[in-house]
């Protein structure tokens, strides 16, 4: 193969020469830039991407981990990722985990290899540690609080959101108030649980685990959670839904078996995506887009920072 070398050679020019005009530096004479082109045209020339990336000590690329690339949440997140990639001219690279730790940890180890120059999670299994043991190989962020760790973040308070959620079904009238999730498990999930348990035992209320229904990610999953509502002996008459995709699934599905919202049962969603104004959805307006591009900007700063991002009630017509 030809290297920078052969074409200072063949060129009659020093490497440097060849350097700046690979570079497209303007204090290249006419002659010798020619020169130059003309020997990478005979040679059919073309550059070793990975040792340009290693003697300016970036690849300019930026691994993306998400669970799920068709979830909206998701994309919405990378879609403002994306945006700030585009406007800095850098590439992302993609890591869909399906939750799956050992994808986590490629993740990693291509950051460890200095394959990519920063990482950010946007929702993780692996353990917080092993987040921190990587932390030298460049910058990592996460989109959670992560409660004092030093290591960029940008989050909502999922468990201030939830409380103030529930408080606000509690003032509609509401006492019985169940609760849909993606998964049971992770620190989001967690502080959702905690602000649910200590909201029943701020008003004396009896705790029913299960009115708490998990494996909600999708439209179609506002069916199960229907159903299974329908099956209770004392059935909860609001549902915090996280996720307005999935709070959509359970308007059509309670119009279609005759369940009036909100008199029978009222719903609130999260995000406040395009189908909750369609659809007339009360939801919680969380920015994702812009999440996702502080997210980005975090992860091409060597400083720690650490931003919460404010949210609020949309009021709408099933509550």
């Amino acid at each position: 193969m030809t290297n920078i070398k052969d074409l200072a050679k063949i060129a009659k020019v020093s490497v440097t020469t060849v350097s700046r005009v690979l570079n497209n530096h303007p204090y290249v004479s006419e002659e010798k830039r020619n020169a130059v082109l003309n020997a990478i045209k005979v040679t059919n020339y073309n550059r070793n991407i990975n040792a340009v990336h290693l003697s300016r000590g970036k690849t300019k690329l930026i691994g993306v981990v998400l669970p799920f690339s068709d979830h909206s949440y998701f994309s919405l997140l990378l879609k403002g990722i994306a945006k700030q990639a585009l406007v800095n001219n850098y590439h992302l690279v993609l890591f869909q985990t399906d939750y799956m730790e050992r994808k986590e940890r490629e993740a990693l180890q291509m950051l460890k290899e200095k394959q990519i120059d920063g990482l950010i999670v946007c929702s993780r299994t692996c353990d917080m540690q092993l987040i921190e043991e990587h932390q030298q190989f460049g910058p990592i962020v996460l989109s959670e609080d992560v409660k004092g760790k030093t290591i960029s973040t940008t989050f909502v308070n999922h468990y201030e959101i939830f409380f103030n959620a529930l408080e606000y079904l509690y003032q509609k009238g509401h006492r019985k108030i169940g609760y849909s999730v993606g998964r049971s498990s992770g620190p989001s999930s967690f502080d959702r649980e905690q602000a649910y348990r200590e909201f029943h035992k701020k008003h004396g209320l009896a705790y029913n685990p299960e009115y708490i229904i998990d494996d909600c990610f999708y439209f179609e999953d506002g069916e199960k959670i229907v159903n299974k509502v329908k099956n209770m002996a004392i059935p909860p008459t609001a549902l915090l839904v996280t996720g307005d995709q999935v709070a959509a699934g359970i308007v059509i599905c309670c119009q279609q078996q005759q369940i009036s919202i909100p008199n029978d049962l009222a719903i609130c969603g999260f995000d406040n995506q395009p189908i909750a104004k369609m659809m007339n959805i009360t939801t919680i307006e969380i920015p994702v887009i812009e999440m996702g591009s502080n997210l980005f900007l975090q992860a091409i700063n060597e400083d720690i920072s650490n931003k919460e991002i404010a949210v609020k009630l949309i009021e709408r017509g099933t509550v």
